[in-house]
């Protein structure tokens, strides 16, 4: 609402409780609250109040730019946290979203606009200045920087270096997984040494001394989906004092003649223990068992692509590029976890990563 006091010479007043009061020598206007018209009308007026002046058509369409990624930003926050509209005033978040405007309105590229949009919405959650606000504001300003293969890169490698799925029981759930995740990326990945050379230029990682193979990434973090199975018989043969427990071993996943371990990696498998009250000797004897039963890497980079073709393309990408020692800085994750967000639509709570 708009409250307007007039010029008066007489500066006394009164209010009634849960009212506001103001004084002025001349006329003054409060706005108390912003809907979206408010916050969409001062998000234009800080575009053009700022961004430098161009000719002719390059004028117009850098003001169509602006005005689409704002568009698509408020419609975004309207759906994700309406509340954030009081921000418009703030001059943090104007700062935050000139640049959203400015970066999308000097290339138009529709898929940095998209990602843009995600990472200054994920800032509006933000309110205080805090790493996490710091991070999405460096992060606005150096996605810009990068090439489509290049934030390919950082989502891959967020996504397998820095997330583990949990629920990924089978097979099928695990190609449904790499449909939803990994596929968009698979032919945007560029190898080339200059290309981690400018996400290291920008910010977004460096690359370490240590090296992991995505074979062996898989085989930690998902183990339970590679393995060859053993036979009943080696339960009593290694003195499990369980059994064939049903709490503790199923059916191969890869070989139905055989059994496993219940269990996709070892974090599984020690609450399962737990909770079972397994004793020591058991825990050992079966986390043993876990190791042993293994794939090679050769046989899970095949099971990989057995499941989906498209995968020898991000094997050979992690083999031959400095994927597998690249390790991200806070920017890298903020803008591979907002690239994998923009294409898959959810993921986990970027503070997860960052706090």
């Amino acid at each position: 609402m708009n409250a307007v006091a007039s010029k008066s010479t007489d500066q006394n007043q009164t209010a009634t409780e849960g009212a506001a009061a103001f004084q002025a020598g001349r006329d003054i206007t409060v706005t108390q609250g912003l809907n979206y018209a408010d916050a969409r009308q001062i998000a234009l007026d800080v575009f053009r109040a700022n961004f430098y002046e161009l000719a002719g058509l390059a004028k117009q369409e850098a003001a169509a730019r602006a005005e689409e990624v704002t568009e698509a930003f408020l419609s975004k926050l309207s759906k994700e946290n309406p509340e954030a509209f009081r921000q418009a005033n703030d001059p943090g978040f104007q700062h935050a979203l000139y640049t959203m405007q400015k970066e999308h309105a000097k290339t138009g590229d529709k898929d940095l606009g998209e990602l843009l949009v995600d990472l200054l919405v994920d800032r509006t959650k933000h309110t205080q200045r805090d790493i996490m606000q710091i991070v999405l504001d460096e992060s606005l300003n150096t996605a810009s920087k990068l090439t489509e293969g290049q934030l390919a890169n950082l989502a891959i490698v967020f996504l397998l270096r820095y997330t583990a799925n949990q629920g990924l029981g089978n097979h099928a759930l695990f190609a449904e997984y790499l449909d939803k995740y990994v596929e968009p990326f698979a032919n945007k990945l560029r190898k080339s040494q200059a290309s981690f050379q400018h996400l290291e230029f920008s910010g977004c990682g460096s690359t370490s001394l240590s090296q992991l193979p995505l074979e062996e990434l898989f085989s930690r973090t998902y183990q339970g989906l590679f393995v060859r199975g053993f036979d009943p018989g080696d339960v009593a043969t290694r003195g499990i004092t369980l059994g064939v427990d049903d709490r503790v071993f199923v059916p191969c996943l890869n070989n139905a003649s055989k059994l496993q371990i219940r269990a996709l990696n070892h974090d599984q498998l020690d609450a399962t223990l737990t909770a079972i009250e397994a004793n020591d000797e058991d825990k050992e004897r079966i986390k043993s068992l876990f190791d042993q039963d293994k794939m090679s890497p050769e046989e899970i980079r095949s099971k990989c692509i057995e499941t989906r073709e498209y995968m020898r393309v991000v094997f050979d990408f992690w083999s031959d590029s400095a994927a597998m020692s690249f390790m991200l800085t806070s920017v890298g994750i903020a803008i591979g976890h907002a690239n994998i967000k923009r294409l898959a639509g959810e993921f986990a709570d970027l503070a997860i990563w960052i706090n």
